[in-house]
């Protein structure tokens, strides 16, 4: 077998660092930024909705939603988001990245907006409506999964394509960070505007009316990024590795990059050769795919699963773990605008602690420590700390050792984006063949969404105390916090044990990686 690319995909490969592949990480990275902002910032807001639409001015506590409705308004994105992985990354196969690309953005701007504004003013209609556009921003946000690391993978160059497509993923955390701020900004501004007394000193007017508006422009807010990278997404020219790979169409992407490139490219005589190799068009249900591709396919799905169950149970009950551990007071003695200001607090500092390093560290160390050092590593240190933070769970409660277990908290996240949150996201945008990338990306996707599902659910009900009377209002009695860490525990140590069917794609072109240059002499 001779290996054989095509000098387009090989100038592409070779190509030094320039402005083009920073303007693709900003394009691409701004719809993390939008996934992140819309999936995180609910959490920052469901306690001032439930004081909001479930005030019962006879309970000792403030309303809280139901148990049932706070899951449908943390899940129902997700369950978007999965749905979306998988249509649109087939879709992205089918008819381009490019052109699924704008649909998905569009999606995002308009259900981001709807979601801010809800029919009529009970309980019920508003939940609803929120619920609704909320599961269609989640199946635009799945779309921008597959085709925004299939676009940075195929854009960039051999050396430093993991640092590009870690940086599109590290926009997810300045998307957490942002989340926060607006937060912070919204309730302050509010907060100052409209002084209210706390929950224990009068009931009814702990919430003023005028704070059913926080929620509101903190969700609405997440259309504006996505809205002002719309034109510059639009005019990205198709990828050349789908325009001569997929539609066979070497000219056209000959002429594209010669443009993206700034430099003249010929086109071979042998390149008709290389694309029509009826060898290298077995589709995804095929024996040859389940060959070459099912075990890697296999390790991307598998890890993304075990990541997700522990990092989405960890990111969305956050704010529980810090009323826990008393970092947020008591909700009787707040406001309810303060109590949104105090949540986002906590959970800013959190991600401007470790969140966000974290995702940087891996957009430096990629390209020379290779995606599997980094996921092995990341599982292993995320085992060790959720088993230091679970088994002497007791003692890390006691208000003076509350430092030890924020800093131990953190390290869990540190090591999670420093590690499999970042790595199940940029390998299987590379190991797999460019007309079944965006396919297989969407699918490992969907499973790692299947496992957030598993995590923010089941956590919601495992975490509840075993004692009957500690409960939260309308939950079953659970396993408790401390058994609910070390079950997280055991599932990062299967995550790592899964990572050794994960290729290591570092310094491969990616037609290498995938098999697809492979010509008889």
């Amino acid at each position: 077998m001779a290996e054989q690319q095509l000098g387009v995909l090989k100038a592409l490969d070779v190509a030094k660092t320039q402005l083009y592949h920073f303007t693709a990480i900003v394009i691409a990275g701004m719809g993390f930024f939008t996934d992140a902002y819309d999936l995180f910032c609910v959490s920052l807001v469901t306690k001032l909705l439930g004081r909001l639409y479930y005030f019962n001015p006879l309970s000792e506590k403030p309303g809280s939603l139901p148990p049932h409705v706070a899951a449908a308004v943390n899940g129902v994105a997700l369950c978007g988001t999965l749905a979306g992985q998988l249509f649109f990354g087939w879709l992205g196969d089918k008819l381009g990245r490019k052109k699924v690309y704008g649909i998905t953005l569009i999606m995002m701007i308009v259900c981001s907006v709807a979601s801010g504004l809800s029919f009529g003013s009970k309980a019920k209609g508003v939940m609803t409506t929120l619920c609704f556009f909320r599961f269609w921003l989640g199946f635009g946000i799945g779309g921008d999964y597959p085709l925004s690391a299939t676009i940075m993978s195929e854009y960039a160059n051999k050396k430093t394509r993991g640092a590009f497509i870690a940086a599109v993923f590290a926009m997810q955390g300045v998307g957490i960070l942002a989340g926060g701020f607006v937060a912070l900004a919204v309730s302050s501004i509010f907060d100052r505007k409209f002084p209210a007394p706390t929950y224990a000193v009068n009931r009814a007017l702990s919430t003023p009316p005028q704070a059913d508006y926080i929620w509101r422009i903190i969700v609405m807010f997440g259309a504006l990024p996505a809205a002002l990278t719309y034109y510059w997404r639009m005019k990205m020219p198709e990828t050349a590795r789908y325009t001569a790979l997929v539609a066979k169409n070497i000219k056209q992407a000959t002429q594209d990059m010669s443009k993206v490139l700034q430099v003249e490219l010929e086109m071979e005589e042998r390149a008709e050769d290389i694309v029509q190799d009826p060898r290298l068009n077995y589709g995804l249900f095929s024996k040859e795919f389940a060959k070459r591709h099912g075990l890697p396919l296999l390790g991307c799905t598998s890890t993304w699963f075990l990541l997700d169950i522990a990092f989405y149970s960890q990111n969305l009950f956050q704010k529980d773990i810090f009323s826990a551990i008393g970092w947020i007071p008591k909700a009787a003695t707040m406001n309810g605008i303060h109590e949104v200001f105090m949540i986002a607090r906590a959970q800013t500092l959190i991600a401007l602690c470790s969140t966000v390093p974290g995702y940087w560290f891996t957009v430096a160390f990629i390209d020379i420590m290779g995606r599997f050092a980094i996921q092995l590593m990341g599982f292993f240190m995320m085992t060790v700390f959720m088993f230091a933070i679970a088994f002497p769970y007791d003692h890390w409660i006691k208000p003076d050792n509350r430092i030890g277990f924020v800093v131990m908290y953190s390290l869990t996240f540190f090591f999670a984006n420093f590690g499999p949150n970042a790595t199940t996201f940029i390998v299987p945008a590379e190991i797999f063949p460019a007309r079944l990338r965006s396919t297989c990306h969407g699918i490992s996707a969907a499973t790692g969404k299947a496992g957030a599902i598993v995590g923010a659910f089941g956590f919601l009900y495992a975490a509840q105390p075993q004692d009957k009377t500690k409960t939260d209002a309308g939950y079953p009695p659970g396993i408790g916090v401390k058994n609910s860490l070390i079950m997280l525990g055991v599932i990062n140590f299967v995550g790592m044990l899964f990572t050794f069917l994960v290729p290591e794609p570092k310094g491969k072109s990616l037609e290498e990686l995938s098999g697809e240059t492979e010509v008889e002499k």
